[in-house]
């Protein structure tokens, strides 16, 4: 029922399995397979059936619907981290003809473009894609329901003109671009667009009584970037911990914290999740989750990864509905991350800095609000509040000797350092904030000037 690695703890395993099993009993799913990564790779797996001597294991294919989602978006960000394309651009600059209007590629892969839902009748999950030949068959007379970028409205023909997008620039199909560009890479061999076998039947449960129909699996179509692959909960170890610290050869960490970061507005009144770029942001048990939930007829699938803890979870199951996988996925991140919680990196110097950098370094003040600023691992600055909680941002070094914000409250924004005639630090201006090593420093260029009786108690 479960694999026998030791990485985790028997009190752990044992606790994952009993949360795999509540799971398939109270989902009523067919099976139910889970597993949880660790540093790339599945360190625990368990399952659950109906049929005693057939449960699935982290092997078995099963179809994981919109967890397609986050790979069609790494491979958006590849065309624009080789300069092929802009975020900002309107898809028509790419794809022209398709009649949304001035969308952006950002707005598309954060659902913020307006679009509708889903696409015209009849159903596109359980109807073949020959139905839906061309764009316009997917679109349909009025593809766009609200103003782009005001809010977000989670729209699949959307990752269908990704698709179609990733399929005109590169010049070839998108599943060829999918292997070619991400799973060959990262070793995921049981990750495919069609089922390659062992693999697990789709099936619907009745609401009020313990019988199953089967249900049909079909070919997506042009709909396939929105929901076609199918995987296994061992190789969505590998790329859960791909979206937590990306991999030169697919996608820069720098980009995949940018794939991490909301894109817009939640919906109201939801204010523990929102969407990023291709990736689903939710705060559950105190702690944020990135990762994706999927399902088509026949087929549920949750996956969450936990960056700071270093715990990916993939839950699979086999029923149209019940099962909630994406519940469970967040619940075997909080166990292990509880039980079994992440051992630091011992401290290590830095291997190389700039002398220059440490007049820099230590406590500043913003007026009477204290701040530190300290040297980072990849040569950069980073400003942190000392007391409670504040604005604080990472900064990366630019060639005119600024530094820019690429985190945080000062995001984009410029830090400079101001220097007197003897060349020794004044203060820092950060967008217009006067940062000095005294509170309110005599002599210093303060906006506003300093009283010249300077400090002083309760006058009697």
């Amino acid at each position: 029922m479960t694999s026998p690695l030791e990485e985790l703890l028997p009190g752990t395993q044992r606790a994952l399995l009993y949360r795999v099993a509540r799971a398939q009993a109270e989902g009523r799913a067919p099976s139910l397979v889970a597993a949880v990564g660790r540093g790339g790779r599945a360190v625990w797996s368990g399952s659950r059936s109906c049929v005693d001597g057939h449960a699935p294991d982290a092997g078995t294919q099963y179809r994981i619907g919109s967890i397609t989602k986050p790979f069609t978006a790494v491979l958006v960000l590849r065309l624009r981290d080789e300069g092929l394309l802009d975020l900002d651009d309107p898809l028509e600059k790419h794809l022209p003809g398709t009649g949304v209007g001035d969308v952006t590629i950002a707005q598309l892969l954060g659902h913020n473009a307006g679009l509708a839902a889903e696409s015209p009748a009849p159903w596109w999950e359980r109807t073949p894609g020959t139905l839906r030949p061309t764009l316009a068959d997917v679109l349909g007379e009025q593809p766009v329901l609200h103003a782009a970028g005001r809010r977000h409205h989670y729209s699949n023909p959307g990752y269908t003109l990704l698709g179609s997008l990733i399929e005109a620039v590169r010049g070839a199909s998108w599943d060829e671009v999918l292997r070619r560009e991400i799973l060959e890479p990262l070793a995921m061999n049981r990750t495919s667009a069609q089922p390659v076998a062992p693999h697990a039947g789709g099936w619907a449960v009745h609401p009020w009584a313990d019988v199953m129909l089967p249900e049909p699996s079909m070919d997506l179509g042009l709909m396939a970037p929105a929901g076609q692959l199918w995987s296994t909960v061992a190789d969505l170890c590998r790329f859960g911990h791909f979206l937590a610290e990306g991999d030169d050869r697919v996608l820069s960490a720098e980009s995949v914290r940018e794939m991490r970061r909301p894109s817009g507005p939640p919906e109201a009144g939801d204010w523990d999740a929102a969407y990023g770029l291709g990736v689903q942001v939710v705060r559950r048990g105190g702690r944020t989750l990135v990762g994706h939930g999927g399902s088509l007829p026949g087929f549920v699938a949750g996956l969450w990864v936990s960056v700071e803890e270093d715990v990916t979870a993939v839950a699979f199951a086999n029923c149209t509905s019940g099962a909630n996988t994406a519940a469970l996925g967040a619940a075997m991140v909080g166990i292990v991350a509880e039980a079994e919680p992440r051992i630091p990196e011992p401290w290590r110097p830095l291997p190389e800095f700039d002398p220059a950098m440490l007049e820099l370094t230590g406590p500043w003040y913003w007026g009477t609000g204290s701040v530190a600023v300290t040297l980072a691992a990849d040569r950069g600055l980073e400003l942190r509040p000392l007391r409670g909680a504040g604005r604080g941002s990472r900064f990366v070094a630019q060639q005119d000797g600024s530094w820019k914000g690429v985190d945080g409250y000062y995001a984009g924004e410029t830090l400079r350092v101001v220097r007197r005639a003897d060349g020794s630090v004044d203060h820092l201006d950060l967008g217009s904030f006067v940062f000095t090593r005294e509170p309110y420093e005599t002599g210093a260029d303060v906006p506003g000037g300093v009283d010249a009786e300077g400090w002083r108690g309760l006058e009697a």
